[in-house]
């Protein structure tokens, strides 16, 4: 069983990063206000109406497009390892592991590459950006920050550094919080953003089951290391759900 789990997961691997990879961001694009900009201040002007340009432009779509889907590979990634835990499959050690380093990659990257136009990779600067003009931004940037909290807190846990409950408490309440952020998210300057709301109302609500599912695996008090959890199957059920939603994102 162990060999047969390990090989369809490889096999699982191999083809969804073919269909991310495939579908990579344009590459090669210039603009005056396109850089790595280290600006903290206010001094550096963004173009309005570039960025406008970029929304909804095919090269912006593809970048969108490619961020949601590396994202999604990740959430898949740890989803299934979650779920070879859950059903108790006799797995690496490491395996528990997946989750946390997924999240190390997916907070980091998106507070780097979540927006084009936005610091640090973009010409907004550091106050522009967080400044609250654009929500779509910030939200993003939430998206980042949840990441890499619940990287570290998941990591200690699963390291046994920390073991009181309360440490489990960043995965479910961030992961609650930047669901229902779903429902509000809005790419309002792209022409097909009455799909890209449904996508994100899906996407909340399998993040609202996967953290409600997430919360009754620590309070389930019937679970054992050799007792199938099936709020841990929930769990795992979502995660997965939710990466394989992201592969699909289209805009």
């Amino acid at each position: 069983m162990k060999q047969w789990a390990s090989a369809l997961l490889l096999l699982c691997v191999i083809a969804v990063s073919f269909v991310v990879l495939s579908t990579s961001p344009a590459q090669g694009q210039s603009h005056s206000g396109h850089h790595f900009s280290g600006d903290l201040g206010i001094g550096q002007d963004a173009d309005p109406t570039y960025e406008s340009q970029w929304e909804g432009s095919a090269q912006g779509t593809a970048y969108s497009e490619f961020n949601h889907r590396f994202v999604g590979l990740l959430v898949l990634l740890f989803g299934l390892g979650e779920l070879g835990y859950a059903l108790r499959y006799q797995l690496p050690f490491w395996i528990r592991f997946v989750l946390p380093s997924a999240l190390s990659v997916i907070g980091p990257y998106l507070l780097i590459w979540s927006d084009h136009e936005a610091w640090p990779i973009g010409s907004l600067t550091l106050i522009q950006t967080f400044s609250g003009q654009d929500p779509e931004i910030i939200q993003h940037k939430f998206y980042g920050v949840f990441g890499s909290i619940a990287a570290v807190s998941e990591m200690l846990r699963r390291t046994g550094w920390v073991r009181h409950p309360a440490w489990a408490a960043p995965l479910f309440v961030l992961g609650l919080g930047g669901s229902l952020l779903l429902f509000v998210h809005s790419h309002e300057h792209q022409p097909g953003n009455h799909m890209i709301e449904l996508h994100h109302a899906l996407l909340g609500t399998f993040g609202i089951g996967a953290a409600v599912s997430n919360a009754m695996v620590s309070w389930a008090s019937d679970a054992s290391d050799q007792t199938v959890n099936r709020w841990e199957v929930a769990w795992a059920g979502f995660a997965m759900v939710i990466g394989l939603q992201l592969l699909i994102y289209n805009e």
